[in-house]
């Protein structure tokens, strides 16, 4: 019989294998993250079928879903989805209706100045707030859906517009800190909830945050939630309750997709 070539393992006391195998864990889902475009193409619904192959339970979820929606674009699953998704799909609105984006300018310049009187440092959200303005102007320009689509996945643009999102949420919760209290557990105060969980890039987005964007920019979103229950419906839940939706998204556990119909 051959030699073993293998290196024989030895045991060092002074390793943390555990943390050790834990690193090499998110390494790798950081790899697989980072290899996902920030913003997808646009592709048939049917994609979703390949995706669950020999799942019954989604794929019929899958169909329901179809009899509303022709499309999706996915977004990278880094934490920031929601707040990608959102911004991408009502930007590209926006590059279709006019009398939208002659609305929603003047609120987003204004933003920055609101930001400052909650008591947000001018020179922190400056950058970011110009950035957004940036991208945003180019859209009441008339840039092509691939000019938006290739800003979008450019990290540095991107990020800024998803940074700048979360800051107009957190804005958002501590102006209306008495009503938003009552979503917030255990003893933080809202402050302390937006310094933790939606100031941060990566921080994943809950139904507070959704109420407070929507309610912030008065921008009507329908979400639809694909789960694994039994049931082969989908739910939906439209935020502000009752609106008349411009933006519909596809939420998975944990991540959000762009639909069309």
């Amino acid at each position: 019989m051959e030699n073993d070539k293998r290196e024989e393992f030895r045991y060092n006391p002074d390793v943390n294998y555990d943390e050790a195998i834990m690193q090499q864990q998110r390494q790798i889902e950081n790899e697989i993250v980072e290899s996902q475009p920030l913003i997808g193409n646009k592709e048939g619904l049917s994609v979703l079928m390949k995706d669950f192959d020999g799942d019954v339970v989604y794929q019929e979820k899958v169909k329901k879903l179809q009899e509303n929606y022709s499309f999706l674009r996915r977004t990278r699953g880094d934490g920031n989805c929601f707040y990608r998704a959102f911004g991408f799909a009502y930007m590209e609105r926006l590059l279709h209706d006019k009398n939208e984006f002659n609305r929603f300018r003047p609120l987003a310049e204004k933003s920055k100045d609101e930001l400052v009187t909650l008591g947000f440092p001018q020179f922190t959200i400056e950058d970011f707030h110009s950035v957004f303005m940036e991208i945003l102007d180019k859209v009441g320009d008339g840039c092509s859906v691939e000019d938006l689509f290739n800003a979008f996945n450019d990290q540095g643009y991107s990020d800024y517009i998803v940074v700048y999102l979360r800051l107009l949420v957190s804005g958002h919760l501590q102006k209306e800190n008495e009503f938003y209290s009552n979503f917030v557990e255990g003893d933080r105060t809202i402050k302390d909830f937006c310094s933790q969980e939606v100031e941060p890039m990566g921080k994943e987005s809950d139904h507070v945050h959704i109420i407070s964007l929507t309610s912030t920019t008065q921008v009507p979103v329908r979400i639809e939630y694909m789960d694994r229950g039994t049931a082969s419906s989908i739910n939906h839940h439209d935020f502000p309750d009752g609106s008349n939706p411009q933006l519909y998204l596809l939420y998975r556990p944990g991540h959000y997709d762009i639909l069309y119909m």
